[in-house]
């Protein structure tokens, strides 16, 4: 990998990672229409720690409030005490059905479901469960019914939009796409759905972040240029993430998913086509 792939590697990351267009998808395509090789699930786990500073930072003042509220109720032994702490405790819930789902199906995560078929299918078939999320999000609104902000998410949604969040382990998913379809589909404003999609991320990503550089250190960090390549990517990933969330959610307050839903068609159609006349394989 040359430092010019590497910083490739890192937009695509930031960029992709929050929009509900798939950054595991972007970066297989990439690679596969340069002949660039796959930089490979570890890598990418790697990488997404840049994103996840970006989270950290965005979203600094609600993680502190979470966490201190989260820490008074332990020593308080009065766990659910004030909203932040129920908020915090229902993150951790909504964590549950990826980590058991991502350690039972690791190898096929790593290996099967990376096929860039898999991948196709999957921009195309999120894709429609998006669209059908946003006509039960018109139909609400339409019937003047009202739509969720952040405070008056349920332990109910916390668990389902977790649940969705597991469908991000199939590569081309999109975990910020997951996400943010489940919050609609349970009753969250669009801005709503994406702020706790971002915050639902934080574990889990974390989690994978570590678990992969502790067990592909060798690997990841054998070479100067690689451990140069891994830090830059890194960084960059982190910056345009950045710039993806403060964009994503000044977007969804005015308008609907359409263009991403649009966009998820035409990159998994026109994969399809490469893939069938032999362009990439």
């Amino acid at each position: 990998m040359t430092l010019f792939q590497a910083i490739i590697y890192g937009v695509i990351q930031g960029l992709t990672e929050f929009l509900p267009i798939s950054s595991t998808a972007h970066l297989r395509i990439v690679p596969a229409v340069f002949g660039w090789g796959d930089p490979g699930a570890a890598f990418t786990a790697v990488i997404q720690f840049g994103t996840l500073v970006a989270v950290l930072l965005y979203f600094s003042k609600d993680i502190i409030a979470i966490l201190h509220a989260v820490l008074d109720g332990i020593l308080k032994k009065s766990p659910f005490h004030s909203r932040e702490a129920v908020m915090g405790w229902m993150i951790a819930a909504g964590t549950v059905p990826v980590v058991v789902l991502g350690l039972l199906f690791k190898k096929d995560i790593e290996t099967t479901l990376r096929s860039l078929y898999v991948i196709a299918a999957s921009m195309i078939g999120l894709a429609l469960v998006l669209l059908a999320a946003e006509l039960v999000e018109k139909k609400r609104i339409r019937d003047d019914r009202h739509l969720k902000i952040l405070g008056e998410v349920s332990w109910l949604d916390a668990i389902l939009i977790g649940c969705a969040q597991a469908v991000a382990l199939i590569p081309g998913s999109s975990r910020s796409g997951v996400t943010i379809t489940g919050g609609l589909f349970v009753g969250l404003n669009r801005e709503t759905a994406a702020r706790f999609s971002f915050l639902l991320s934080l574990p889990s990503v974390f989690a994978a972040g570590a678990y992969e550089l502790i067990k592909q250190r060798h690997e990841l960090l054998s070479t100067d240029i690689g451990v140069v390549n891994l830090v830059v990517a890194t960084l960059v990933s982190g910056i345009v993430g950045y710039l993806s969330i403060e964009f994503l959610l000044g977007y969804l307050k005015k308008h609907t998913t359409y263009v991403f839903i649009f966009y998820r068609f035409v990159v998994g159609a026109a994969l399809l086509l490469l893939l069938s006349t032999g362009f990439i394989v």
